[in-house]
């Protein structure tokens, strides 16, 4: 990514936490923490990446609700970043959280051992 592009990524990750915890009334969409935006050098695409706390189908129901609301998501974007064109945007789980806690884990099982 250009550096532009990783300016517009953390300034959308930035809003984007405030949309999504007070604008967003979905009653199924939970706790979202948005860990990671990248976006593409031409500021055409963007990849939410997310983290949600909950079960497995929260974490489904989640995903689809902010999936059904991502016009506004992108229109409230639009409305806070000055861009010439705003971005389209696509939600994607974080697993790298899961992934380290896992091998946190399995350190402390040998380690146990």
């Amino acid at each position: 990514m250009s550096l532009r592009a990783n300016r517009v990524g953390e300034q959308m990750k930035k809003e984007l936490g405030e949309i999504i915890s007070r604008k967003i009334k979905d009653p199924r969409v939970g706790f979202v923490t948005v860990t990671d935006v990248e976006v593409t050098g031409d500021l055409q695409q963007a990849t939410i990446y997310i983290s949600v706390l909950g079960s497995d189908q929260e974490k489904e129901d989640t995903l689809k609700g902010l999936t059904k609301a991502t016009g506004f998501i992108r229109s409230e974007i639009g409305h806070r970043i000055r861009l010439r064109k705003t971005p389209e945007i696509s939600f994607e789980f974080d697993e790298s959280i899961e992934y380290g806690n896992r091998i946190e884990k399995l350190l402390k099982d040998m380690n146990e051992d």
